[in-house]
């Protein structure tokens, strides 16, 4: 049991100095470009959870979405070099983010219905 558990510590200790050194370069796009900053935090996380999880954002955070690819795709990116999401498949992650990302493209190209 003990070495089950050393066996984690050591697992978990090797996929966080990877995901480290990955993650910088991301880290550094997203820093530069104040992506976080431009989105703001609750659509950063609505985003996320829309490509994570529900698959519906709203048309607020898709505006929000929009303002950059590069801060898009470095925040997923830094997602999925997060040892947490290791279990899920960065195709599906990656194509959901594309979805997601055109999805949000359409919605704020399309013409406001004219009243």
């Amino acid at each position: 049991m003990a070495s089950l558990y050393v066996y984690s510590v050591l697992v978990i200790l090797f996929l966080t100095c990877g995901a480290v050194m990955a993650t910088k370069e991301n880290d550094q796009i997203i820093r530069e470009n104040n992506c976080e900053t431009k989105m703001g935090l609750p659509y950063v996380l609505e985003a996320s959870t829309s490509i994570f999880v529900t698959g519906s954002i709203s048309n607020k955070c898709c505006g929000k979405l929009v303002l950059g690819k590069v801060c898009h795709s470095a925040l997923v990116n830094r997602t999925l070099e997060n040892p947490l999401f290791k279990d899920i498949s960065a195709a599906t992650i990656i194509a959901k983010s594309i979805q997601t990302w055109n999805n949000c493209l359409a919605l704020i190209d399309s013409p406001s219905p004219s009243a």
